[in-house]
């Protein structure tokens, strides 16, 4: 009883998805929380002066990687630094940036994986994409070799890189908050008893 209110209180405390005008304020978080690590890291100190415009995602290689939010794919290239990466552009003037996607065949660290083991089905200069598409794969490509596989996330504002950070954790408690609002109340989908408590541009400087 004191857990199932203790429940209900957090999702209560919990930031609702929509909540502010951001343009991405509705976006999920990109990546499978329960095996991504991610901290604070913006403007940490790079190589050559760079300071870090954008969240590292610790993941395993090939953990599905997804689109945040509806739109449409701008880049996709292969650059000295970010190694395998796409942009994708949103309505509202705003972007989101996927760096040092997979490049490496299973098993490996050979660097020559084909570009299906990079980005998802259907993805291509052009492509509409819709929230929660695979749109690659993490993997260590560019100069994230030898620092772990990750998915170095940026979001874009006209142009201008922002902190991702905040976003992030919003988009995560977002889904958590979803996930133990579904366990805790009965009925919260369709008004039936739940019968399970599953649910189921060039880079520059911004790199690392």
């Amino acid at each position: 009883m004191f857990a199932s209110a203790f429940t209900a209180l957090l999702v209560l405390a919990l930031p609702v998805a929509g909540a502010t005008d951001e343009p991405f304020s509705d976006m999920i978080f990109p990546q499978d929380a329960d095996v991504t690590e991610y901290v604070d890291s913006w403007g940490a100190a790079r190589s050559g002066g760079r300071g870090h415009q954008g969240t590292d995602l610790m993941a395993p290689k090939m953990t599905p990687v997804y689109a945040v939010d509806d739109g449409k794919v701008k880049t996709m290239k292969t650059h000295g630094l970010a190694g395998r990466y796409l942009v994708i552009e949103h309505e509202g003037g705003w972007e989101s940036w996927y760096i040092h996607l997979n490049n490496d065949n299973p098993g490996t660290d050979d660097g020559d994986a084909p570009m299906d083991l990079t980005y998802g089905e259907g993805v291509e200069i052009g492509a509409r994409v819709h929230q929660g598409d695979v749109i690659g794969w993490v993997g260590d490509s560019g100069n994230a070799e030898g620092s772990g596989s990750h998915t170095h996330f940026e979001l874009h504002v006209d142009d201008v890189a922002i902190n991702p950070y905040p976003h992030l954790r919003r988009a995560e408690l977002n889904e958590l908050a979803d996930v133990i609002y579904h366990e805790v109340v009965p009925g919260a989908i369709g008004g039936d008893e739940p019968t399970s408590t599953d649910v189921s541009v060039e880079p520059f400087g911004l790199i690392e």
